[in-house]
C-alpha cells in the first residue's frame, strides 16, 4: 500500500495550493491552549510534506497536524491556511499517511474525521487517529496550595476498519481478549508465546494480522474481522 502511494506521489501533477487549501483564524480559545504544558499539535513545527488530490495532482509543502481541530494546517503569505477535509484530497508527513475518512463505529455513530493508514490488505484496514487529554489549570491545588498549569497530552487510538465501520482496538489484553473472544483461547496463547505488548503499535498489528489467520483458517473463513462484534459491543 504504501509502495503504490509512493508511486502516486511521484508521478502526480503539482498543483495551487489554492485549489485544497483555505485560510481559518487562530481562535481565542486555541491561544489560551498554546499557554498550557504540552502542545495541539503531533509537532510544534511545520514538517515537510506532499498534499495529493486524487482526480488533480500533489502539491508539496510543509504541514503540521492540530489535533485539537482536526485539521492539516499550512501557511501562505504569513497567513494560515488548512487542507480542505475531503476524503480525496490526502497528505504525507513524516511517513504517515493522513485520510479524512466518514466513518461510523458499531452502534452506527458517525466517526468523522482524520485517520492515520497503518495496515492495509484485502480482508480489513487498522487505522490510528490522535486525541487530546487536557487537563484545566487550577488557581490553587488543595493539597500543595500553589497554582497548577493546565497540561495537554497526545494519545492514540487504533481502530479496525472493514467497510466504512470502525472498531476500536484496547491496547490491554483483558479488553482485547474480549473483542476477539471467538478466538481468546489462541491469541491468549500466541500473547504469551510471542511476548506481545500490545502498547507497541508493531504488537499490536501482529495480533490483528494472527486473528485474522486464524479467522480465515478452518473449512468456513470469515470474510470479515468485524463479524459477529456489532452486536456484542
Amino acid at each position: 500500500m504504501r509502495k503504490l502511494l509512493q508511486i502516486l506521489f511521484i508521478f502526480a501533477t503539482p498543483l495551487s495550493y489554492a485549489q485544497f487549501s483555505q485560510p481559518i483564524e487562530v481562535t481565542e480559545e486555541i491561544s489560551t491552549l498554546e499557554k498550557y504544558a504540552g502542545s495541539i499539535y503531533i509537532n510544534k513545527e511545520y514538517q515537510r510534506a506532499s498534499v495529493i488530490d486524487e482526480k488533480s495532482g500533489t502539491y508539496e509543502t510543509k504541514l503540521k497536524y492540530n489535533v485539537y481541530t482536526d485539521a492539516l494546517e499550512h501557511t501562505v503569505g504569513g497567513k494560515l491556511h488548512e487542507v480542505i477535509k475531503t476524503p480525496t484530497t490526502y497528505a504525507r508527513i513524516n511517513n504517515e499517511y493522513y485520510y479524512y475518512c466518514d466513518f461510523q463505529n458499531n452502534h452506527g455513530r458517525k466517526k468523522r474525521g482524520y485517520y492515520i493508514l497503518v495496515e492495509m490488505n484485502d480482508l480489513y484496514r487498522v487505522y490510528k487517529k490522535y486525541d487530546l487529554k487536557i487537563t484545566e489549570p487550577k488557581e490553587m491545588d488543595p493539597l500543595t496550595g500553589s497554582a497548577v498549569t493546565g497540561k495537554i497530552k497526545v494519545t492514540t487510538t487504533f481502530y479496525l476498519e472493514d467497510d466504512g465501520v470502525i472498531l476500536e482496538l484496547p491496547m490491554n489484553k483483558k479488553d482485547i481478549l474480549l473483542t476477539f473472544s471467538d478466538k481468546e483461547e489462541e491469541l491468549k496463547q500466541y500473547i504469551k508465546k510471542e511476548k506481545i505488548r500490545l502498547k507497541k503499535e508493531e504488537d499490536l498489528l501482529r495480533l490483528v494480522a494472527k486473528y485474522n489467520a486464524l479467522k480465515n483458517t478452518g473449512t468456513s473463513p470469515s470474510q470479515s474481522l468485524l463479524s459477529n462484534r456489532a452486536q456484542n459491543k
